[in-house]
């Protein structure tokens, strides 16, 4: 895989899409959730959460995917991305401090989740200077 310097995660419970991207190449990486059928259904007076339990093993697979990012943007429509962003700053606090942005980003396209991590970086890296 070609070292990019921005690194784009889509992420909920069941699979990451982690792109690797400048202005005119792009790779994907897919990362698939280590129990992705796993349903939670909370009952009256059941005495637990109704949530799943964190998936440690697919959080890691996934921060090591967009290990090699100078810039990081995570994005996804529930709580996968928060439980990513504690991960990375409990476990790898170095390529935490890379992470631009957590935002919540339903369920776009490949093309239209490429789109609008460039869009962003293109705001961001003018921000740091870098543009």
């Amino acid at each position: 895989m070609t070292n990019h310097y921005h690194a784009f995660i889509w992420i909920d419970h069941r699979l990451a899409k982690v792109f690797h991207f400048n202005t005119d190449v792009h790779e994907l990486e897919q990362v698939h959730s280590s129990h992705p059928g796993q349903h939670i259904h909370h009952k009256a007076n059941a005495g637990d959460s109704g949530h799943a339990p964190v998936d440690k093993d697919y959080l890691e697979r996934v921060a090591k995917a967009a290990a090699g990012a100078g810039a990081i943007l995570i994005a996804g429509p529930g709580g996968a991305k928060t439980e990513l962003h504690t991960h990375m700053k409990r476990q790898h606090p170095r390529l935490a401090e890379k992470i631009s942005a957590v935002e919540t980003l339903d369920h776009p396209t490949d093309g239209e989740l490429l789109a609008h991590a460039r869009h962003f970086f293109r705001a961001d890296d003018r921000m740091r200077g870098l543009a």
